[in-house]
C-alpha cells in the first residue's frame, strides 16, 4: 500500500515528506527532474496504546502505510504525455495525495508567478487526465485492429467488451472527467487492472498553508478526492522536534494531536482499508484488510496456514475490550463471540483465529 506525493515544482512535497518521516531532506529540488524518496510510516492508532496497557506485550506493531515523494510533476501536460520512467513510477502508486500551493514566500517563487490553488489544482489534474487520454487512444487503435481482423486470437466477445469500456473512458477524458470519478463494474475494474490509469486512482488534496493563513475551500468535484488544509511547514517543525519537546508545545497551543495523524489516517482511509488487531502478552498487532474483507480473508491477512485451516474466529470490539479490560471479562459480559469464515470484519475488531492445518 502505498502513496505518492505529487504536487507542481515548490508546493511542498518534500516538507510534507519531511514531517511524515521525521527528516531533513532538502525542500529546494529543480523542476522537472525525476526524483523518488520512499518511506514507511506507522499508522497513529490510540486503540494500540489502550491495548497495550492492558497486555503489556513484548512487541507492538501498528498498521503501515508507505508514502513516495515524487519530483518531476511540472502541470504542462502534452501530447507526448508523461516520461517513461516517471510513468511508471506514478503507475505503481494505489493512490495519490496532491499537494497544492497556498502559502505566500517572496523567497520560494512560485513557477506561475503567482499562487493560485485552484489553477494549480486543474493543472496537475489535466495532465493526469490527458496522460490517461493519450493511452486509451493508443488502446483503441489497437482493439478497432484487433476486431478488423476477428479478435486477431482473442475472444472477439472480450474484445468488444474491452472497446465498449475503453469509448466510455475516452468520452469521460475528453470531457476532463477522471477516471477515478466514474463506477465501475468488477468485470471492468478487471479488464482495467493491468493499466496504471493515473486519473482513476484515488487522490487527497492537502492545501498547503502557513499559520498567517485561513482555511480556503477548493473546488475539487469529483468522487474519490478528499480535500484537507494543513501547515505543512509547521508539522515539519513539529515532527522534527525530540517527543518530549513536541509534546509542550502542543500542550502549550491546546493541540490535542498534530494533524499530521490526522492525516496519515485519511490517507489510509483513501485507499479503502481498515484495521483489525491480534492481542495477548506476546504482542498487540495492527493489521490490514480491504473494507469487506471476511473472517477467513483475515487470517490470510496473518498467516496462510491461518486461511487454508480457518475453523472459526473469537471476535470482539476493541473498545468493549478495553473498557472490560480483558478477554475473560469480555467473556463473561456476552461481548466476545465465535464467527464464520464469512462475517465481515469491522473495523477495530479484535480476532483470534480458530485453525487447524
Amino acid at each position: 500500500m502505498q502513496l505518492g506525493i505529487i504536487g507542481l515544482p515548490q508546493s511542498g512535497k518534500t516538507t510534507l515528506f519531511n514531517a511524515l518521516t521525521r527528516g531533513d531532506r532538502p525542500t529546494e529540488i529543480s523542476g522537472g527532474r525525476v526524483e523518488v524518496h520512499t518511506a514507511v510510516v506507522d499508522v497513529p492508532d490510540g486503540r494500540i496504546d489502550q491495548l497495550v496497557k492492558i497486555f503489556v506485550p513484548k512487541k507492538v506493531v501498528h498498521a503501515k502505510v508507505a508514502y513516495a515523494d515524487i519530483a518531476g510533476l511540472e502541470g504542462k501536460a502534452s501530447e507526448k504525455g508523461i516520461s517513461g520512467p516517471l510513468l511508471n513510477t506514478l503507475s505503481q502508486m494505489d493512490a495519490y495525495i496532491h499537494v497544492v500551493r497556498h502559502f505566500n514566500n517572496p523567497r520560494v517563487p512560485h513557477s506561475a508567478g503567482s499562487v493560485d490553488p485552484q489553477r494549480d489544482f486543474i493543472d496537475m489534474e489535466t495532465e493526469l487526465i490527458l496522460n490517461d487520454l493519450i493511452l486509451v487512444e493508443r488502446k483503441l487503435a489497437r482493439l478497432d485492429e484487433e476486431l478488423k481482423r476477428g479478435g486477431l486470437g482473442r475472444d472477439k466477445g472480450l474484445v468488444e467488451r474491452e472497446s465498449e469500456l475503453f469509448n466510455k473512458l475516452h468520452q469521460l477524458l475528453s470531457n476532463e472527467i477522471p477516471i477515478r470519478n466514474e463506477i465501475l463494474t468488477e468485470d471492468e475494474e478487471k479488464m482495467l487492472s493491468s493499466y496504471g490509469l493515473l486519473s482513476r486512482k484515488p487522490q487527497l488534496v492537502v492545501i498547503n498553508q502557513s499559520e498567517d493563513q485561513d482555511s480556503i475551500e477548493l473546488k475539487a468535484p469529483f468522487a474519490n478526492t478528499k480535500v484537507i488544509c494543513m501547515l505543512g511547514k509547521l508539522e515539519m517543525d513539529i515532527a522534527q522536534l525530540p517527543p518530549d519537546e513536541a509534546e509542550i508545545f502542543l500542550q502549550e497551543y491546546g493541540i490535542e494531536e498534530p494533524s499530521l495523524n490526522r492525516f496519515i489516517r485519511l490517507s489510509f482511509d483513501l485507499l479503502g482499508q481498515l484495521s483489525f488487531f491480534t492481542a495477548g502478552e506476546k504482542e498487540v498487532h495492527a493489521w490490514t484488510v480491504s473494507q469487506g474483507a471476511n473472517a477467513q480473508e483475515a487470517a490470510g491477512a496473518i498467516h496462510s496456514d491461518m486461511e487454508k485451516g480457518f475453523i472459526r474466529a473469537e471476535v470482539v470490539a476493541c473498545q468493549d475490550l478495553i473498557e472490560l479490560g480483558g478477554f475473560a471479562e469480555a467473556r463473561q459480559h456476552g461481548k466476545l463471540r465465535l464467527e464464520g469464515k464469512k462475517y465481515i470484519v469491522q473495523d477495530g475488531d479484535v480476532l483470534t483465529i480458530r485453525f487447524n492445518i
